[in-house]
């Protein structure tokens, strides 16, 4: 039993305001009470979200959600589980911005809620802390599960063989990174182009039409720079200490960031979110730069097949990588955690250099983009390459390990549900007791 209902994204709850819902507490879970309120908001959005109970048990599968985030909660404070300030703060400004690319502005969300925005993020703040201590705890309670091969393999065989997936064509790759280097006449005449950008502003010019004009943030240039209300945390520290030191139309001077030069300024500021536009440029690479780090790829990569030197070690000396430069390249799939990639997850680019190569082979030196959006240049290792197939042990071991594991960790939540909810005082409103709960428990307790 999860928390992924409970944890989806929820708003404060109009219901009340509205004079839609007469409210009563229809649970008690320890010293936590569930508000028939919650059940409705609950509802409101899942259905919204297209999701249907099949046994019209929808009030009741809410319900039973509820109590088991409040007996999480009420354990996390028995147990002291805390989670802190700041990651509430944070997730709390992730779903408002969230909620305000999903309907268009700050504005229409206030309208919507009929609140200002610091109330909107005030009601948030006890959900939001809610949610993440319940999954704090899960996390607590499951942070000891591992699995030993025999379960492995026993979760393996308790899958029906017309039920085992097929695994499409998955590749493992090294890679050894170089950035070319950036010549100083670029990056002068970028924060130059900057600087005039600032004046032409301070002589009346709008910033706003310049960054539609010239900025190089493809997110932002078409909304004249505008980055929308945003805490600290959501931005980079170059950027956000400049930021954060502004007055209103103020134009900073020239900030470098991983991602170029950029020029900002503020619009507004309410608390710790503030609302800027900024201008960003990205200095160019020279093509003497390309061949130069395309050359010394190609010399590293002859000393790899000559076996002067390992492809790990390689990798240790000279790319520039930091997040494969020290595990011998391996690069690790973004959606998945594992080193195990298919084609389609893989950069264009790193699937066109493997595409002819055989396991062990390493690809002509190629130029790509990083995740920044700046140049660098590549040479990989085709580490291991799987055929289509139906899932099995020898080759997906890691896949199935990982099933195991959240199967246990789900039968260990599970068997400590059972105990808690035993262990804790629980009280359900008569409405609510014929309830076909997932955890018959709930019904069993000595406190109804």
């Amino acid at each position: 039993m999860g928390l992924s209902a409970a944890l989806m994204l929820a708003l404060p709850s109009m219901a009340q305001e509205n004079g839609i819902v007469l409210d009563k507490i229809v649970a008690i879970v320890g010293r936590q009470i569930v508000m028939y309120s919650d059940i409705e908001t609950q509802k409101m959005q899942m259905k919204a979200q297209g999701y249907n109970s099949r046994d019209n048990n929808i009030d009741c599968q809410i319900l039973e959600q509820g109590m088991y985030q409040k007996l999480l909660v009420n354990q996390a404070i028995i147990d002291t589980v805390e989670i802190s300030e700041a990651q509430v703060s944070a997730e709390v400004d992730r779903r408002i911005n969230y909620y305000v690319s999903q309907i268009g502005s700050e504005e229409k969300l206030e309208e919507y809620y009929k609140k200002k925005m610091p109330d909107i993020r005030e009601d948030m703040l006890d959900i939001v802390k809610e949610q993440l201590t319940a999954q704090n705890m899960e996390d607590h309670i499951t942070r000891d599960v591992t699995v030993t091969p025999q379960e492995v393999r026993d979760c393996f065989n308790n899958i029906p063989k017309d039920s085992l997936p097929t695994i499409n064509i998955e590749f493992e790759i090294e890679q050894l990174s170089v950035f070319p280097k950036i010549e100083e006449a670029e990056i002068l005449r970028i924060k130059d182009r900057l600087r005039d950008f600032k004046t032409r502003v301070a002589n009346g010019e709008s910033f706003a039409t310049l960054a539609v004009l010239y900025s190089e943030d493809p997110g932002s240039a078409m909304k004249g720079g505008e980055l929308g209300f945003m805490s600290r945390n959501e931005l980079v520290p170059e950027f956000s200490a400049v930021a954060f030191n502004l007055v209103p139309n103020e134009v900073s001077k020239v900030v470098k960031t991983e991602y170029g030069y950029h020029i900002i300024q503020l619009i507004e500021r309410r608390g710790e979110r503030m609302n800027c536009r900024h201008i960003l440029l990205k200095p160019q690479v020279s093509a003497v730069e390309k061949k130069n780090a395309i050359m010394r790829l190609d010399t590293i990569r002859q000393k790899v097949i000559n076996k002067e030197v390992t492809f790990k070690d390689a990798c240790w000396m000279f790319s520039e990588d930091e997040e494969t430069r020290f595990n011998g390249g391996v690069m690790l799939n973004p959606y998945t955690g594992s080193s195990l990639f298919e084609a389609e997850q893989l950069d264009p680019k790193v699937a066109n250099a493997i595409r002819n190569l055989e396991v062990g082979e390493i690809s002509k030196p190629f130029e790509t983009e990083d995740d920044q959006g700046r140049i660098v240049c590549k040479i990989v290792l085709l580490r291991s390459k799987t055929k289509p197939h139906k899932a099995n042990l020898s080759q997906d071991y890691q896949r199935i390990q990982n099933l195991a594991i959240e199967k246990k960790k789900g039968d260990v939540l599970e068997e400590w549900l059972t105990n808690t909810i035993e262990a804790t005082y629980i009280k359900i409103d008569d409405d609510f007791k014929k309830c076909k709960f997932h955890n018959k428990e709930w019904l069993k307790t000595d406190w109804q």
